[in-house]
């Protein structure tokens, strides 16, 4: 299999499962939509900082907005 599993990272540093089973990871309009091998579809505000193709692993930061 070569699904991925995708994490975000906190604030603190940690990192948060967001989705198993990933297979498909596509910008859209300034956001990144997620889909896994069962249909499962999310869109989030992030940023990839790593995707490890050996450890499966995507590794993504949610983007802050500025204060205005």
């Amino acid at each position: 299999m070569c699904e991925a599993s995708a994490y975000i990272i906190e604030e603190d540093g940690k990192e948060d499962l967001y989705l198993r089973d990933v297979d498909i990871v596509r910008p859209e309009g300034g956001k990144l939509y997620l889909r896994d091998i069962f249909g499962e579809q999310k869109v989030i505000e992030a940023e990839i900082k790593e995707i490890n193709l050996l450890n499966h692993r995507i590794v993504l930061k949610k983007k802050i907005e500025p204060l205005a």
